[in-house]
């Protein structure tokens, strides 16, 4: 089957509903309080933060704010992250716990607050986390009795509404959903207006530590007090979180359909995730049906996640139409929890925003203010909850050399392996490694018959990087980083280009 006969326009339904933003690039060098890089909705959010402090703030997006991983989410606006509190609980103690929902149940009411005068989508929702299996049933109940303990609106119930194959769930009340374009591009307005600096089209290769920090850029160099590295990985790691996070990629599909919309939001816990919320805009309405989650450069064909992810869809929905299909990717911290604030003890002037494990957006909002208040020297009554510096708990310890071995695993098999032999055919539509005097090159073939070679090697930390028959990029199965089938780097922890062959 062709990687081209896919279901739905590839592309976002939030990047299709709103429009493209211009706010130049740095052309020259600039001195500010507060260097942002990253314009998703934990660096904007930061921005916003900081209006109140009298600090100047300049945000620097290597692309169009809100154009990355924020504008590929399916934007469930909740304090529920699937079966959290309990696992917090267990590892850190009933406190982090609490300050974990306070942060992100706060989150929430900070989008409504803005909701009365910037127009997303904004909609009161419960949320619901279930599961299939009889043997699960056990957690559930946990997860009601932590997650209530810590003063989150949650109860256990027997049934979920649409949902024919769930034996137990968690329902949280006065939840919420939102359009996160719509919103972010509102607090863009709004932040400008107050007078932050918003740079596009702008790429931050180098921060150079220091009273005061330097922000390398292709335009200019930027002078700080302070940096908030919020970029979905930071591409300065003095704390070694390329160890302690890996990246994951998951799909969803906008979906037009005969039933009725289900009113809720509702995920599957397990491996792979399943996640349906309905979502209303422009005039239209749509069902977003999200999951097959997995490592990114890993996991066999992308183009196969997107026809399986379909065929459920179409299995517990009666799908009239496939509109829009999209893929994401996020950080997961080995222990679960976000890395917010200090980026490292050694480096006081700067910040670190990541680990968000697919729960980026009230995790996102949370942040900001956390950061915000860290760089004021007031300090965030939410802090432990997300603090960087944290060690893992004894019992992650196996997780994390697990997933650190996976790396060194496939940074050593695709190095020794034999790829394609160089000059073999390659088809239209096709890609491949291949070796030539031992250096590992990346060759694609387009629709239009023209042959891209690049090197298949990452320039963050040298893995080989393997093909996305879907998106059709190059993605480093170690640490995340992507590049277009030409090359161009698409997203970090990589600051540079795959060199041309």
């Amino acid at each position: 089957m062709n990687a081209n006969d896919l279901p739905g326009e590839g592309a976002s339904l939030w990047l299709e509903t709103t429009e493209e933003t211009d706010y130049g690039s740095l052309e020259t060098g600039v001195d500010v309080d507060v260097a942002i890089v990253g314009g998703g909705i934990a660096g904007l959010s930061t921005a916003a933060e900081l209006m109140d402090s009298e600090k100047t703030v300049a945000v620097l997006e290597a692309d169009r704010v809100c154009s990355g991983v924020t504008a590929r989410t399916t934007a469930k606006l909740t304090s529920q992250h699937g079966l959290k509190y309990d696992r917090i609980r267990s590892r850190f103690g009933r406190e982090r716990a609490r300050q974990y929902a306070a942060a992100n149940e706060a989150a929430i009411e900070t989008v409504a607050e803005r909701a009365t005068t910037i127009d997303c989508d904004f909609r009161r929702r419960p949320a619901y986390t279930y599961v299939s299996d009889e043997n699960d049933r056990k957690d559930v109940r946990r997860e009601v009795d932590a997650a209530r303990s810590v003063g989150l609106p949650a109860s256990f119930v027997e049934e979920v509404p649409t949902v024919s194959d769930a034996v137990a769930g968690v329902r949280f009340d006065d939840q919420a959903q939102f359009h996160p374009r719509k919103y972010l591009l509102g607090v863009a307005e709004e932040i400008a207006a107050g007078g932050c600096d918003i740079f596009e089209g702008t790429r931050v290769t180098d921060v150079r530590p220091g009273s005061p920090c330097e922000v390398e850029t292709e335009g200019g160099t930027v002078t700080a007090t302070d940096v908030v590295l919020a970029s979905h990985f930071p591409i300065l790691d003095p704390a070694g979180y390329f160890a302690r996070n890996y990246p994951k990629r998951s799909y969803v599909l906008a979906v037009r359909t005969r039933d009725p919309k289900p009113e809720g939001m509702f995920y599957r816990s397990g491996e792979p995730y399943f996640s349906v919320r309905q979502h209303e805009t422009e005039g239209e309405s749509f069902l977003l049906v999200g999951g097959q989650n997995h490592k990114t450069g890993q996991g066999g064909s992308t183009a196969d996640r997107y026809r399986a992810l379909e065929r459920e869809a179409r299995r517990r929905f009666d799908v009239e139409e496939v509109a829009y299909r999209w893929s994401t990717q996020d950080y997961r911290s080995v222990d679960g929890m976000p890395f917010v604030g200090r980026a490292a003890p050694w480096r006081k002037h700067v910040y670190v925003a990541t680990g968000f494990g697919g729960w980026g957006m009230s995790g996102g909002i949370a942040a900001g203010r956390v950061l915000a208040e860290e760089i004021a020297g007031d300090g965030s009554e939410w802090a432990d909850a997300f603090d960087p510096g944290r060690l893992p708990p004894l019992s992650d310890l196996p997780s994390l050399a697990g997933e650190n071995a996976n790396v060194g695993k496939r940074f050593v098999e695709d190095w020794v392996s034999k790829p394609s032999k160089a000059g073999a055919s390659l088809a239209r539509g096709e890609a491949r490694v291949v070796r030539e005097d031992g250096t590992p090159v990346a060759e694609y073939r387009d629709d239009g018959g023209e042959r891209h070679r690049v090197s298949a090697v990452c320039p963050h930390l040298k893995c080989v990087v393997a093909w996305n028959d879907a998106e059709k990029s190059w993605d480093c199965p170690c640490h995340g980083s992507r590049f277009d089938y030409d090359g161009t780097l698409l997203g970090g922890p990589a600051v540079r280009d795959l060199q041309k062959e």
